[in-house]
């Protein structure tokens, strides 16, 4: 079992920088691929990226890549998702996911734990 609770979200402007965090509970965090997600009003959710558990290995979406950067912290048990140079296409709920696996997936169906969501809002 893994508890996620993400915070850092909030109103931020475009080309501006804000920084997610995902606490996690629980004694498989460090054992889990970790993965960010996000959905805006009437769209699907959307993988953003995901780190792998041990060697911190990256993938990131097409649409974020060179701009968002995801880590981790396992003895902290924290993940997070710098983004930097924001777009008002940004702005959506965030959540992080837990996925009890040595592979990345962008599927979300695929992620085990779920964290409640942040919301981050790209202003111009």
């Amino acid at each position: 079992q893994v508890l996620l609770v993400e915070s850092g979200g909030g109103l931020a402007q475009v080309g501006g920088s804000l920084r997610l965090s995902c606490a996690a509970s629980g004694r498989t965090f460090s054992t889990s691929v970790m993965g960010w997600f996000r959905q805006a009003p009437g769209k699907e959710r959307e993988f953003v990226g995901g780190i792998t558990r041990s060697v911190g290995d990256t993938v990131y979406a097409d649409s974020v890549k060179g701009r968002f950067t995801i880590s981790r912290d396992n003895a902290k048990k924290m993940l997070y998702l710098q983004m930097n140079s924001l777009k008002p296409e940004d702005t959506a709920v965030y959540y992080c996911a837990a996925r009890q696996s040595v592979f990345h997936s962008s599927v979300a169906s695929q992620y085990d734990f779920w964290g409640q969501g942040t919301q981050v809002t790209v202003s111009s």
